[in-house]
């Protein structure tokens, strides 16, 4: 099962919340989680929030400034965002390859200017403002539906099979058998759908597999796996783990 995580949060500011809770049934081939990040009063040093690479594409709607929202994602490396003092966010996480609007609808990190697209994102963010985030899954689902309607998302059933057969995939001619496609088609379809080269969908899968405690990638030795994790993260895998909480 393909379970991202994708935060770091640091272990030492107890007063930076992160929750999730899941989607409705129906929407669990599109939706991986809805998310809030916020921050409980004034913190006395700007925050620093460390993003993994996770390859789902993000809906996110800040709670401080309703004009700002958008779609973002992020690249096949972790990235650190100064989030400041105060924040409070509202997110809904896509699964990976879902996203079926362009590429230039998205931008690559965070939101932090107004919005000004087609997407009625302004919208929901003012209807937002008065619910509790346990109460958001109506509206956040609403408006997933309505993005299925206008056929901007839709389940996709090449990272469908990938996910289901993780156990099995261990390079990415593995990763083109279980899809049923040749290692060319597997290009066209992955760069398309998630932005990313087969390749460096599989280095995010690794990442995410080792993130959730399971050693079923085979790397060549200790180090390279050492390597491997601090290219993606900026971490070694001790000084990440005493760091984020994940």
């Amino acid at each position: 099962m393909y379970d991202p995580k994708g935060n770091g949060k640091q272990k030492t500011v107890d007063t930076v919340a992160f929750t999730e809770l899941e989607p409705p049934s129906h929407l669990r081939g599109i939706v991986h989680r809805f998310l809030e990040l916020k921050t409980a009063g004034t913190l006395a040093e700007d925050y620093r929030f460390h993003a993994l690479p996770d390859a789902c594409t993000y809906l996110v709607f800040d709670q401080l400034d309703r004009r700002i929202a958008g779609v973002a994602k992020l690249r096949a490396t972790s990235e650190e965002f100064n989030l400041g003092k105060t924040f409070h966010f509202f997110n809904i996480r896509f699964l990976p390859g879902v996203w079926q609007g362009g590429l230039d609808q998205i931008s690559y990190g965070a939101v932090d200017a107004p919005y000004d697209g087609e997407l009625p994102l302004l919208e929901v963010n003012q209807r937002l403002a008065s619910l509790e985030f346990a109460d958001s899954p109506a509206l956040l689902s609403e408006l997933v539906e309505d993005l299925i309607t206008r056929k901007l998302v839709a389940p996709n059933p090449v990272t469908q099979k990938i996910f289901q057969h993780l156990d099995d995939i261990h390079t990415v001619a593995d990763m083109a058998e279980i899809s049923d496609l040749s290692a060319r088609q597997l290009q066209r379809t992955l760069k398309r759908t998630t932005g990313f080269a087969p390749h460096d969908f599989l280095k995010v899968l690794r990442l995410q597999q080792t993130l959730n405690g399971k050693d079923i990638w085979s790397y060549a030795d200790q180090s390279h796996f050492i390597h491997s994790f601090r290219k993606a993260t900026g971490y070694t895998p001790g000084k990440y783990a005493r760091k984020f909480d994940v």
